[in-house]
């Protein structure tokens, strides 16, 4: 993790619309650039750390929203709610359509932070729903929480990925169908 300052500045430019850029960063702090990536990294690690902050509050508000909700009702309502807050988030959509292979890159790659902690979100719902006798999946969690974290992916990236437009309705529903029976 970035030093507070670091993290804070990041975060700043990037819910402002702003390029997060390590130079200006460094000016910002008043510090070299040697320093700051000494400090924090490189600039896919602080945004890294921007953007699985950004996704853990929103996975936070997901999860609130589905209660009530069991099984795998409770898994897409969570999912649900979720990809709605992240195709909805202006700073993410800017950052996707200006600078769309290092958002991926940050995104979506298993080198980074930000797909395996979702996965692993995705997994620990999954075990407690498993645990409450309200959901028998087909699949082992783990698998079954990275196939669906990448259908979301997909369709919620779509623009990005293949010049398509985001579907968040179409991933849900196809979620929806992978689960049932579960």
């Amino acid at each position: 993790m970035p030093p507070d300052e670091v993290f804070d500045a990041a975060l700043k430019r990037f819910l402002a619309q702003q390029r997060v850029d390590m130079r200006q960063l460094a000016a910002q702090l008043g510090i070299g650039r040697a320093t700051l990536y000494r400090r924090a990294g490189g600039r896919d690690q602080v945004l890294g750390h921007v953007l699985w902050y950004l996704t853990d509050r929103n996975l936070d508000r997901a999860v609130r929203a589905a209660r009530g909700l069991r099984g795998p009702e409770r898994v897409v309502g969570v999912i649900g709610h979720f990809l709605h807050s992240v195709q909805d988030q202006p700073s993410l959509r800017h950052f996707l359509a200006t600078e769309p292979e290092a958002a991926l890159r940050i995104l979506t790659s298993k080198r980074g932070i930000v797909q395996g902690r979702v996965v692993d979100h995705l997994e620990h719902l999954m075990h407690e729903e498993i645990a409450a006798g309200a959901f028998a999946p087909r699949l082992d969690a783990r698998t079954l929480a990275f196939v669906i974290v990448r259908i979301g992916e997909s369709f919620l990236y779509a623009d990005a990925i293949a010049d398509g437009e985001p579907d968040v309705e179409q991933a849900l529903e196809i979620i929806g169908r992978l689960l049932e029976g579960s």
